[in-house]
């Protein structure tokens, strides 16, 4: 999906087109996360681009996505590009020593009390 999205359209609610454009997007990432996957990949993940322009849009990531169009709404502007490709994601294992969740209940309790 390489799309320029306006948000100031005559006769209509700014807010309401802009909730439009977020359904679009999700409809449109829906869609290409049912495709198959072929041999050997894991999931679907996706390039992004935003930006007020084309040639003016920088790489982010998706989940993002959503945060940029509310902030461009926010202040204003009048439209928005939006870029996502799907291309193969493979799933990569935890290095060894990484730590990240917390597995327990009493562990959280114990994490959420250590001072920082």
């Amino acid at each position: 999906m390489k799309k320029i999205f306006k948000l100031a359209i005559e006769g209509k609610n700014r807010d309401r087109v802009l909730d439009a454009v977020k359904h679009e997007v999700r409809k449109y990432v829906k869609r290409e996360r049912r495709r198959l996957l072929p041999e050997g990949v894991d999931f679907w993940d996706f390039d992004c681009k935003f930006g007020p322009t084309q040639e003016a849009a920088e790489v982010v990531h998706f989940a993002t996505l959503t945060g940029l169009m509310d902030t461009v709404a926010q202040a204003g502007g009048e439209q928005f590009y939006v870029e996502i490709l799907a291309k193969h994601g493979h799933r990569q294992a935890r290095p060894e020593g990484a730590t990240d969740r917390v597995t327990s209940a009493a562990a959280s309790a114990t994490y959420l009390d250590d001072p920082q």
